[in-house]
């Protein structure tokens, strides 16, 4: 079983920028593809970025293309999403989640586990 926990959420301006990281707990994690969703109230959870489970390819949402980037340690069980130029728009909980196979996609339904997220505040 692999248990996800994101942190580095908070309130920002526009423009700012945040880190937000993806910490696993399990026995290992570099097998899993990685992916950073999102969800605003009233909206459906949509696709931010994603990595393969050794960093050989990213791919990211045509909305944060040039504006984020994700990255990954396996070694330390960690995975990163930089935010940068941040916009009102990237306001809501962002969820980390591990692939069921170590390929990266942009869909939510390749992910198997999901942590609880955490919030994203920009303000205008």
């Amino acid at each position: 079983q692999v248990q996800l926990v994101e942190s580095g959420g908070g309130l920002v301006q526009t423009g700012g920028s945040l880190r937000l990281s993806c910490a696993a707990s399990a026995l290992a994690f570099s097998p899993y593809a990685v992916g950073w969703f999102r969800q605003a109230p009233g909206k459906e959870r949509e696709f931010v970025a994603s990595i393969d489970w050794n960093g050989g390819n990213t791919y990211c949402a045509d909305s944060v293309k040039g504006r984020f980037t994700i990255s990954r340690d396996n070694a330390k069980k960690q995975v990163y999403l930089q935010m940068n130029s941040l916009k009102p728009e990237d306001t809501a909980v962002y969820y980390c989640a591990a692939a069921w196979a170590g390929q990266a996609t942009m869909s939510t339904l390749d992910y198997r586990y999901w942590g609880q997220g955490t919030q994203v505040t920009v303000s205008s």
